[in-house]
Formats: structure tokens, sequence, C-alpha cells
């Protein structure tokens, strides 16, 4: 007996004999039981609550400790290129060639300096707190652990290092459990990469985000959207590190930009490699991390573990960590969105401001907007239209005759003219989204290449969106089948297409990354306006093919070249691709495949650092820090290459009529506080004189800039958000048709088309200045025309959370037909449709708004 009792001590001297067992935390949330060895206090059980059962995490327990430690700068220069991917990008990248080179340097890389790894081997217990300690040759170590009490599945970690020797230092989140690389159900950085699988493909993964890199990189908090690195298991169990709000980056800190700062390293696979969710603070060699001996440094933040999937966590660490939630009470604003697109109305009609240029192209007169920004084979002489469909809208419902009869007619012009015309192998595709006046052709944005999704955006889209208007232009029908043919010929039989060809070869281009874009919507546009069933079966093939690779996997690709396709819009423009297939469709795949893809493009929108009153400086002018908080502000394209690394977000916010049409269908509130916080209170962005804001957020308030056609995206996704917000709050009661996605920023689309409806009456959508004057900038409008009833219907919103007391002027003599400015009759009609006959036909209205309300007022003359 004493013999076989000798051999279990040899075989289990550990597991068996040396553990004692150790302290536990518990709450009937979470439960954590640490065990005691000799290697010091590990954890051995981590279980949590669902359903009223507690389920045991199925991943090996650790516990285990990190400090990251240099004793001086020579590991921790950045641009020391590791060898992976060393090829890419090709030259031609000047914008992303040092980003990746900061990207790929040791830091980024998770190889600079030396981990010490370890367990603590004291442990302190007070009342609803543990405390482990460790003394270490260069460093010594105190962590507290407690719950927190208004978040229960929510465990507080305050780890504190004091230096026994002068160096760098840096601080891990402790390895809680070691997740299953090769089975899990998601896992993502929120704005960098995201997926259910590990990806060996290094370029793939890192800089396009399609899966997880299987190396342990640690990303910067500049382009993470909502900080909790997350990994949700096939328990759907998700286990999330979030550091306490403060910790990251402010990215104008007073008066410039600090956008670059880097206090976060963020990862889903630790130092080891193992899938352990992690943050790291201070980041080695940057701020904080010097500390002479016996100074000290502090790391704060929680791990949260819930029964849920991983954007139930993602919501919880924006939310109720970082108090997006909050975001919207602390928005002023000093003009409404409306009078934006007024003053915008007047803006791109000014042949001094639009920088409009016509140009002769084969027998034709084309007309467009400068555009100053890089394009190839470009002397400053590239012109370029926006969104059509804008441009057609607004003529609609302004009546302006200098954009009907001086813009309108020029620009259809370009839109014949981008056509490939010769028949060779790119008859009927785009030529390209640019116009070189010097050289006279049309090129695309970064190279000497056809995209087949150039053909969905620059010629179907938006002939689309005009033949909305002018149904019976032959020229343009014809130009839209001739596109879609191409179209189906270049779709290869799983339903996919190459991302490009090159002009001079004919030959596949990009082939180290798939067409990961919904290139499918045009044959949809195709089947909409021509009605041939066969492109109908087209456009789904496609879209099952990308709901397969692309929303399936988080994989996607984005459409501006100058990035090498970096991920960006083009998957926010997705989910409105697939609810306009559903809709015509009713196949339920589609709907739910547009909120799975609505959902990881929430991974898209900053939601910190938290905004506040705070004073700032900003080109010497006073602002609150809230008034250029990035919260609430979209990437143009975040990850490691993405535009957001330097520049940050853009006020472009394309996305925020779907947000709220993706609300209505699934009730979270998220995409409904994202599409408000986007839109509302941007005034500091915003130049006063033309009302168009700025496209980059560290612009603040320079206008278009170079960029002069972005005025009519502004114009489009405005008026999409507008009359989103009154659909949604008129319960569907007033609506009006939606046209296509417009090309290339996001979602939005057009209307004015044709008539909707106010409460059961027809209506068609009107846009005249001076027929309302609204005292508070608060009160948003839309008005629309029922002609043959002699009735104007103005709808007022609050965008406000809170009540308003405001005066409204009304002048009927700017309703179109009618030159008398003063009122026949005046009626309130309520949200249940119900119509009141007010006692004066005054046209000055004491209005009264409830927050979020909504109130529509009866004119007829």
């Amino acid at each position: 007996m004493a013999g076989r009792l000798r051999w279990l001590i040899c075989l289990f001297p550990f597991s068996v004999l040396a553990q004692s067992k150790g302290p536990s935390l518990s709450n009937g949330q979470l439960n954590l039981e640490w065990v005691n060895s000799a290697k010091g206090y590990h954890l051995n059980k981590i279980s949590v609550r669902k359903k009223g059962a507690w389920i045991n995490l199925s991943a090996k327990t650790s516990g285990e400790f990190s400090v990251l430690y240099a004793a001086d700068t020579l590991s921790l220069k950045e641009g020391e290129a590791t060898g992976k991917g060393s090829n890419f990008p090709e030259s031609i990248y000047r914008y992303i060639i040092p980003i990746w080179k900061q990207a790929t340097s040791s830091l980024q890389m998770n190889t600079a300096g030396k981990a010490i790894d370890f367990y603590p081997d004291r442990k302190k217990e007070i009342k609803d707190q543990l405390i482990f300690q460790k003394e270490h040759a260069l460093f010594s170590v105190s962590s507290s652990w407690e719950f927190d009490t208004q978040h229960p599945n929510d465990l507080k970690v305050t780890v504190k290092l004091k230096a026994k020797q002068a160096g760098y230092y840096s601080i891990a989140s402790p390895e809680l459990a070691l997740f299953d690389k090769s089975n899990f159900k998601w896992a993502t950085v929120p704005g960098v990469f995201q997926g259910n699988q590990l990806n060996a493909s290094f370029i793939n993964a890192y800089a396009y985000g399609q899966g997880i890199p299987d190396v342990p990189v640690m990303v910067r908090e500049r382009t993470a959207s909502t900080l909790s690195p997350l990994v949700q298991n096939s328990q759907n169990i998700t286990l999330a590190v979030i550091p306490e709000p403060g910790t990251g980056r402010d990215p104008w800190a007073f008066d410039a930009k600090t956008q670059g700062n880097w206090n976060l390293g963020l990862s889903v696979l630790n130092r080891k490699g193992n899938m352990m969710p992690t943050v790291y603070h201070p980041v080695l060699g940057q701020g904080k991390s010097y500390l002479a001996k016996n100074d000290t440094v502090s790391f704060s933040f929680r791990y949260t573990i819930r029964a849920e999937d991983w954007f139930a966590v993602m919501k919880h660490a924006a939310n109720d960590i970082y108090r997006f939630k909050e975001v919207l009470a602390l928005k002023k604003t000093a003009s409404s969105l409306t009078n934006r697109v007024l003053r915008m109305a007047s803006y791109v009609v000014d042949d001094s401001l639009s920088m409009w240029q016509l140009s002769p192209y084969k027998n034709l007169e084309i007309g467009a907007q400068k555009y100053l920004g890089g394009v190839y084979g470009s002397e400053k002489d590239a012109i370029k239209n926006s969104d059509y469909g804008a441009m057609w809208m607004l003529a609609r419902l302004t009546g302006n005759q200098k954009l009907i009869n001086n813009r309108l007619p020029y620009a259809r012009n370009f839109k014949l003219a981008q056509q490939h015309s010769t028949k060779d192998f790119f008859y009927g595709a785009s030529e390209g989204q640019y116009f070189l006046q010097n050289s006279g052709k049309f090129t695309e944005e970064w190279g000497p290449y056809t995209e087949p999704i150039g053909s969905t955006y620059y010629l179907m889209m938006d002939i689309g969106n005009m033949l909305l208007f002018n149904p019976q232009d032959a020229d343009l029908r014809a130009e839209l089948k001739l596109a879609a043919e191409k179209l189906l010929t270049w779709m290869k039989p799983d339903g996919s297409w190459e991302v490009a060809y090159d002009n001079k070869t004919n030959e596949a281009m990009f082939k180290d990354i798939l067409d990961l874009r919904p290139t499918f919507y045009g044959l949809f546009i195709a089947y909409k306006l021509l009605g041939d069933k066969k492109y109908l079966e087209a456009a789904k093939k496609g879209a099952d093919w990308y709901i397969a690779k692309a929303i399936n996997k988080g994989s996607f690709i984005g459409v501006c070249g100058d990035t090498r396709f970096a991920p960006d819009f083009a998957t926010a423009q997705s989910v409105q691709a697939l609810l306009d297939l559903y809709e015509v469709d009713k196949e339920s795949k589609y709907q739910n495949a547009a909120i799975a893809a609505a959902k990881i493009y929430t991974a898209s929108v900053y939601t910190h650092p938290i905004p506040s009153s705070a004073e700032k400086q900003v080109n010497g002018v006073k602002r609150a820090d809230w008034e250029i908080s990035q919260a609430g502000l979209s990437f143009e394209h975040g990850g490691i290459l993405g535009s957001a690394n330097h520049h940050g977000p853009i006020l472009l916010a394309s996305h925020a009529g779907m947000f709220l049409r993706m609300f209505s269908i699934t009730k979270d509130s998220l995409f409904l506080t994202m599409s408000r916080a986007a839109a509302w209170g941007r005034d500091a962005f915003v130049d006063q004189k033309t009302g168009v804001a700025s496209y980059y957020w560290d612009a603040m308030d320079k206008g278009a800039g170079p960029f002069p056609h972005h005025a009519w995206w502004q114009i489009g996704w405005i008026m999409d958000y507008l009359l989103s917000e009154v659909n949604l709050r008129s319960q569907g009661r007033i609506s009006f048709p939606r046209g296509f996605i417009t090309p290339k920023v996001g979602p939005h689309q057009t209307y004015g088309f044709a008539p909707g409806k106010v409460y059961g009456s027809t209506a068609s959508l009107i846009l005249r200045e001076g027929l309302v004057k609204a005292e508070s900038p608060y009160v948003e409008y839309v008005t629309a025309l029922n002609a043959d009833q002699r009735k104007c219907f103005v709808v007022l919103m609050n965008n406000s959370e809170q009540s308003l007391k405001t005066q409204v002027l009304l002048n009927p003599g700017k309703i179109p037909g009618f030159a008398v400015a003063v009122s026949k009759e005046l009626a309130v009609i309520d949200a249940a449709g119900k119509r009141t006959l007010l006692s004066s036909n005054s046209n000055f209205l004491n209005i009264e708004l409830a927050p979020l309300g909504l109130k529509v007022i009866e004119v007829c003359y």
C-alpha cells in the first residue's frame, strides 16, 4: 500500500496531492473557483447560469497572469518587418503602405519585449473581493477581483504593478480559459476582424478582417469600434474583456488630433497563441509604460461572461459600460437637418462653389464635378458625379430649373458615355467612375482595371434610380439591359464574380481576395425595371453565394481601390440589398442574412470614448467634447488598413435610414441609437455657408474640401434618414416609396419618384424654401402635396429627447400652384390619424411636440 501511494505521488504530483481547495467567487450568475498548487493559484472552474441551471465553461481553465517587459527601446521600434506578408501591399498603394508597416511591427505582432508568465502565489479574501499577489525579481503584482453589483455577469479586475527595476512594462489581462480554436461560434475585435474560424492566410485575416489571424497579433484601439475583444464558444457562452472607460485613447485630447495615441492593445489570441480575449495596458514603449524603480502602474478592466451571443455582449460593452445609449441626451443642435438640405440645394447649383465642369466626349457634352483626390492617371483633372438618385430627387422635389436644365441633362450624358461601347471583352461594362478631362477618358480609381461591381454601381444603381423618375428613357433602359447582360456573362457558375479584370490582358486580378461585395444587386435592379425573371434568379444565386462566403463567415471586402478594397460601407449596402431582395422574393433567409450583416456592421460604428461636456479647442474655437465626439460615427474603412487609422470616422451617415429600418424589423435599440447618434448634433463638422459637412472626422468643419460631389451624398442620406424616421414614428402610416441604393458610400435610397401615403391620403413629396420656418432647430419637417385635393401635409418631428414648445410659420404661397400666402383651413392629424380642425387659420402655429414626437399639419388651400 505504501509503495502504491508513492507511485500515485509521482504520477500526480500537483493534480491530486499538491492541490488544495482555494478561494472562489460566486454571485448567482457566475461562479469561479481557484485551486492552490506548487505553481500558485490557478482557475479550476468557471460556471455561468443559464435559464436557472449552471453550465460549466467547456474550456480549459487557467488563471495565468502575464506581464510584458523590455529593459530598453531597442526591441520596441515600430516598422520592423516580420516577414509576414512582406510583399503586401503593392507599391502603388501609397496610402496604406505606412499603416501596414506599423501593423507588422514587433509591437503589433506581439513579439516585442519579453513575456513573463506566472500564477499568483498569495491571496487575501476580503468581503466580496479576492486579492491575488506575486513577487517577481522585476516587479510585484497585486490584483483585486470582484463582481459588478449592477451587472452580475461582470467580474471587475484591477491589476497594480510596482517596478523593482527600471524598464518598460505592459500588463495583460489574465488568461481565464483556453477556448477551442477549432470549434467556436464567433470571435472578434470589433472594428478590426471577426469570424467563426481561424484563418491561416495572414493577409486575408489581418489586413481584411476575414476571420481571426492564427498568430497572436495585438491591435490598436484607434480602429477598435467597441472595446470588447470576445469569443463566443460552441456552448453559446461569450467571454469578453472590456477595459475600464478612460483607459483608451482620447482622439482629440484638447486642441489637436490624438487619434493615433496607443494606450491599449487588444487581441483574441493571447501572446502564447491561446484563444483567450486579452487586453494590454500600457503598451510597451507607449505612454505610461516606462517605470523607474518603485514606480507603479495599474490597469482596470472587466470580464463579461454570459450565456448569450457575441452581439449581446458587444452591446453590453457599448451601452452599459461605455454608456453609448446615453449619447443622445448630450446632443444639442444649431441647425436642423432639413435646413442643411436646403442650404446644400443652393450649393450644388452654385457655379462658383460646386466645381461643376462640362467636357466634350464622343459627340456629347458631359457634366460632373471636380474630384481633387487621388485617381489613377489624374492630373487633378478628374470629374465625377456621386448620387444620381439624390440629383433627380432634388430636382423633382424643388422644381429648381437650373438643376433641371443645366445639370441633369449633362449628368445623364455622363452616364451614357460611361458604358464601354466597343464590342470586346468589356462591352456593356462601366469604363470607370471618373472622367479625366485632359486625356478624355474614363478610368477606375486606382488602376487600369474593370470591376464587375463597377457595372452594378456606376451603371445599374445610377441608371436604375434615374429610370424611376423617367421610366420611358429608352437610351437608359438599353444601357441597363446591356450592363445586366455583361454582369450575367461575368458571373461564375457558383454565383460569384472576379474582383477585377486587367484592361489590357482581360485577365482576372486580385486573385488573393474574393468579391465579397453585393455585386448581385445590379441584377436585382435589372429585374425590377426590365421584368425578366432570369435577372431575379441570377440575383438570388449571387446573394446565396454572398451569404455563404461573406456573411456567414464575417468576411468582406470594400469598394475603395486606394486602400486595395479594405472592407467598408459595402457591407452596409449588402444589408439593404438583401432586404430589397426579401421584399420581392419573400424568402426568410434573405431577411435573416440582412439582420446578421447589420449586426456585423454595427462594429463599424465607434461607441467610445464616452462623450462629455469637457471643453476642447478646435482650430481656435471652443467646443464641448460631445460636439466632436466619434461615438456614433462610422468608418469609411477601419481595421488594419483603413482610413480611420489616421483620419478617424466619416460624417457621411448613409447607414442611418437603414438602421432605422433594421430597428423596425428587430426592435433592437442599438440600431436606433446608432442611427440618431450619427445624424444629430453634428454642427461642429458643417460648413455654415454651404451646409456641407466634412468627409473625415479630423477635417472638422472644412466642408466639402476637395470633394464637392459629396454634397449629393449628404442630401441623399439625410432625406433617407428623415423619411425613415417619419415612417418609424408614424408606425408606417406615413410612407413614401424607396428607390435603389446609391453608389458607393452606403445603403441610403432615393425618394420622390412616386407618391406615397399620409394617413391614407395620396401625397407627393415636395421641398420648397420658405414653405415652413421652424423657430426651434430641433424641429425637422417633411412636406408632401395632394394637388387634387388641394392639401399640403407638413410632417413635423422633434429630434430631441426633450418635449418641445415652439412656433412654426407656414407660407402657403410657396406651395406649387398656389400663390396666396394665407391658408384656407388648417388641421392637425394625430398619431392615430385623427383629424382635428384648428380654430384659427393663422399661419403662425404654436406647436407642442413630445420627446421624439411627430405631428402632421394639414394645410388646405
